[in-house]
């Protein structure tokens, strides 16, 4: 198969995407959360999808601004599949930039025409993404974004993003069946993101934070019902540290996968790049609940002593309003909280450990770069090599002042200790925070696929200044 077609796109084509005004909603609180992006699903065991990738003018509360967007719209279409399931996505790159796509949290290939993330995808050129999800893979909420470096940052801030869902074993459940099941997709936006560069070195934050690409929309419960939140932080730098008013939420998965049982908070802490499901029970009176984005500093006061603070404007200082939660229908028979979900896998004990630092310094010819073990990202240089079936163990050692999410591509992991201590309740993930003056060991089972990939800082303008590595999988 021809799997890369050159398409010359006419100035017409190509202006009628710039220009087209895209139906977001304009943030009024009444907004609802079926507003949310369409859904393409597979059917008789293929995904197949046409993602254009353009520019537009979109609204906030009113102000416009030229976004990126997938099919015109923010977020991009939501992908939904199950193991077992080939998915074919066809995209065009109608911006004047190379892009790419990389489909954060799947186990696939890392390899064309799967997710290879050195591909570069030019503007008028339409590729053909083609793989099958393993038949054992496991249900998750990922995420698909560019990640052709030198654009990646950008690209993200500017719009691009959208859900991918792989249906499986948690969902049939009988107690998440029954739950009432919504997408969350986290991102924020600057209305002037290409001549927002200053910020870079903290981590560029917009003064919009959306859900679903809207303001404040509503969720409903019925009282005694059971709602399901599926939530992607698709931002490049915002942290969210989410609480619903009287209401706990209990965690079933993480971005790697189930948890092996409900597990209780009263907060949830998303940084770039992770995703969570949590179950919320409607067991309180009737009204309204705002869904709360809670104050979070995730850079020390030694970056604030260095001029830095002003970049960030006060965000991360004051609590946002993100949704609403309302009650509505009939009262129903309270349904219940699942017991069990899906039992963690006993990973055995590494053969391999390794270390990786994370900081920023002075590099000549680069001025202030972020790096890993000393060295910013190189294109021409492997990292990591390591063997398939075999386990590590990562040790990732944060000496910075700033928190950094690291993201590994292609395998999951589970996070075994954090600061020498173990952790209780592991959980699978793809993305894990290691907080400024900590350290996080992780175990990684390298399975099913071979080539080269990279793992890398998750605050994309992070990324973008050198704090990524390539992994070199090989049998």
């Amino acid at each position: 198969m021809q799997r890369r077609q050159f398409l010359f796109l006419s100035a017409s084509s190509l202006g009628g995407v710039l220009l087209a005004q895209c139906g977001m909603n304009q943030g009024s609180n009444s907004s609802s959360s079926s507003n949310a992006a369409p859904v393409l699903k597979s059917e008789n065991r293929l995904l197949e999808a046409d993602l254009n990738i353009g520019s537009g003018t979109f609204s906030f509360n009113g102000h416009s601004g030229n976004l990126l967007s997938y099919n015109q719209q923010i977020p991009g279409p939501r992908l939904e599949a199950s193991p077992g399931d080939t998915v074919r996505i066809r995209a065009t790159n109608r911006l004047s930039q190379p892009t790419n796509i990389h489909y954060h949290g799947l186990h696939i290939s890392p390899q064309e025409p799967a997710d290879h993330i050195f591909l570069q995808l030019s503007p008028g050129e339409t590729y053909t993404y083609e793989f099958t999800i393993p038949e054992n893979h496991h249900s998750t909420t990922a995420f698909y974004h560019p990640h052709l470096h030198g654009y990646v940052a950008d690209q993200c801030f500017g719009g691009l993003g959208g859900t991918f869902a792989v249906r499986g074993k948690l969902d049939e459940i009988p107690e998440i069946k029954q739950a009432q099941e919504e997408f969350v997709f986290l991102k924020d936006f600057d209305l002037n993101w290409q001549k927002t560069k200053k910020g870079m070195m903290l981590g560029r934050e917009g003064s919009l934070a959306t859900v679903n690409g809207q303001m404040d929309p509503s969720f409903s419960i019925s009282k005694g019902g059971l709602l399901r939140l599926r939530m992607v932080n698709a931002s490049i730098s915002r942290f969210y540290r989410l609480q619903l008013e009287n209401h706990p939420f209990y965690l079933i998965a993480t971005d790697g996968g189930a948890t092996s049982v409900p597990i209780e908070q009263s907060e949830l802490l998303l940084s770039p790049g992770e995703r969570a499901e949590v179950l919320i029970q409607g067991n309180q009176s009737s009204g309204s609940y705002r869904l709360l984005n809670l104050p979070y500093e995730r850079v020390g006061m030694g970056m604030m002593g260095n001029g830095m603070m002003g970049e960030r404007k006060n965000q991360g200082n004051e609590t946002e309003t993100l949704a609403t939660l309302t009650y509505s229908g009939e009262e129903i028979e309270p349904l219940s909280l699942p017991k069990q979900l899906i039992p963690l896998e006993e990973l055995p004990e590494p053969k391999t450990v390794r270390q990786f630092k994370l900081n920023h310094g002075m590099v000549p010819g680069q001025g202030m770069t972020f790096l890993i073990n000393g060295q910013a990202y190189d294109s021409q240089r492997t990292d990591t090599r390591v063997f398939l079936d075999t386990v590590e163990d990562w040790e990732i050692i944060n000496t910075g002042m700033m928190d950094h999410p690291f993201h590994l591509h292609t395998n999951r992991f589970q996070v075994v200790s954090r600061n020498g201590q173990a952790v209780e309740n592991r959980t699978w993930k793809d993305t894990v925070l290691v907080p400024r003056g900590e350290s996080v060991r992780i175990r990684i089972p390298f399975r099913d696929f071979v080539g080269k990939t990279v793992y890398h800082c998750h605050i994309l303008d992070h990324e973008e200044l050198g704090m990524m590595g390539i992994i070199a999988m090989q049998s």
